[in-house]
């Protein structure tokens, strides 16, 4: 029998959701097969099978949370054996791609350490379980958190996903222990957390959806974002007459290049001119050491609608690219996220998100600010209204645009002059090329 673990993928990730089972116990499997879907943060990644077999016990079900190094699924080698003749001489001529080879090469390297039973993990999300050797389940960056202020992980409640500690357990804790102070609430709030859902009863006709993958990790994300930033939202008017002619202009260019211009690259440099003149914009606030990082790189998310939900892919060192290079990426990446093929690299590391709904941009929004960022941009839609200039009404290509901001870090005044500077970029675009680098 074969034992096959959720590997280690890396980049802080302790464990992963089961999104999707492509077989079930009793399957024959050939190696390299597509076994099973795992999202880890935003991005989903399909896991061939390492070994040709049939499966005789799946231990992850699908919408469970498995840790790193927990075993999966097993496959019985042995009965598989005529069964995989069958389904080679069926196969034959498929080759598996080197990509599938080194994806084998790198699942062959699962650590062979036991953890608690993903059963026994989600029984009872107040317990502390622990991985392999009584570990206790946290990020990197919890455990980072947990050092700094002085908490012993092993005594905190846990309360987020599959029993693993969060950043609240930890406050929470800290505020315990120290008797108040910052996070004296945290205790409260993970208290909170704690008590068991309420039952929603069904009328008859009413359809249920498994409330997991992508749609499960972007409530965890806002929930968080809004527990966490002090949000407010300031609203203004922008004059894009000048900017759509422009575009109009330019469109014929970039067809000749097979790239379609939209607007949003022009939003996007802007925007890096805003963030390099008001660089508290472009920051994160690191609660554990209590400082405000400010960003020296410019890596622009964009949030974008899929069928699983929203998705940011993310146009990395936007400031660097021409106009035209800002569209092709967005092109790329808008049509590797809608095939499910985003990388987790595509989907990370935004330091500023800019949230766009196209022709249903709607006349304003409330955008909820991408954890950890300060601050997200609401583009809404382009549309001929009549204003008055120089005492006439005339009629200009308006439109509205949102910034919410983490209001312990970025003042009122100064997240308005950053959308006012990035509004007269747009309006006159001549000043928007002058600040391009």
């Amino acid at each position: 029998m074969f034992e096959f673990r959720l590997p280690d993928i890396g980049e802080g990730v302790v464990e992963g959701e089961v999104v999707k089972w492509h077989v079930k116990a009793g399957d024959p499997v050939r190696e390299d097969q597509p076994m099973v879907e795992v999202m880890t943060d935003k991005a989903t990644v399909e896991i061939p099978s390492p070994k040709a077999g049939v499966i005789k016990e799946i231990r992850a079900a699908e919408g469970s949370t498995c840790a790193v190094g927990a075993v999966m699924v097993v496959i019985d080698e042995a009965a598989g054996a005529s069964a995989g003749a069958a389904t080679a001489k069926a196969a034959s001529g498929q080759a598996p791609s080197a990509q599938a080879k080194e994806e084998r090469q790198f699942l062959d390297k699962t650590p062979k350490s036991e953890p608690a039973s993903v059963s026994a993990q989600a029984s009872n999300v107040i317990a502390m379980p622990r991985a392999a050797g009584g570990k206790v389940l946290a990020t990197p960056a919890t455990r980072k958190l947990a050092r700094d202020l002085g908490v012993d992980l092993s005594s905190v409640r846990a309360t987020g996903p599959n029993g693993r500690v969060t950043h609240d357990d930890v406050r929470a804790a800290h505020g315990t222990v120290s008797g108040g102070g910052a996070y004296a609430g945290g205790a409260q709030q993970a208290t909170a957390r704690a008590y068991a859902p309420l039952p929603v009863q069904s009328d008859a006709g009413d359809e249920r959806v498994p409330f997991r993958g992508v749609r499960k990790k972007i409530a965890e994300n806002m929930h968080r974002s809004r527990q966490t930033a002090a949000h407010f939202t300031y609203v203004e008017e922008c004059d894009m007459t000048e900017l759509v002619a422009l575009r109009k202009r330019a469109k014929g260019r970039a067809e000749e290049r097979g790239i379609k211009l939209s607007f949003l690259p022009f939003i996007i440099k802007a925007v890096c001119a805003g963030l390099k003149k008001f660089p508290i914009v472009n920051a994160t606030l690191d609660e554990g050491k209590q400082e405000i990082v400010l960003r020296k790189r410019y890596h622009i998310g964009v949030a974008a609608a899929t069928a699983d939900g929203l998705i940011v892919p993310v146009v990395k060192d936007a400031d660097h690219k021409s106009l035209f290079e800002i569209a092709k990426t967005l092109d790329e990446l808008s049509e590797k996220t809608r095939a499910g093929k985003a990388s987790r690299d595509d989907l990370t590391g935004s330091t500023f998100t800019i949230s766009s709904l196209g022709t249903l941009g709607g006349v304003l929004a409330t955008p909820i600010i991408n954890f950890p960022e300060v601050a997200i941009l609401g583009v809404h839609k382009i549309k001929q209204t009549p204003v008055v200039r120089d005492g006439q009404i005339v009629i200009r290509e308006m439109m509205n645009l949102s910034i919410s901001l983490d209001h312990r870090i970025v003042d009122g005044y100064e997240g308005a002059q950053f959308l006012q500077h990035v509004i007269s970029l747009l309006e006159d675009p001549t000043l928007m090329f002058m600040e391009m680098v």
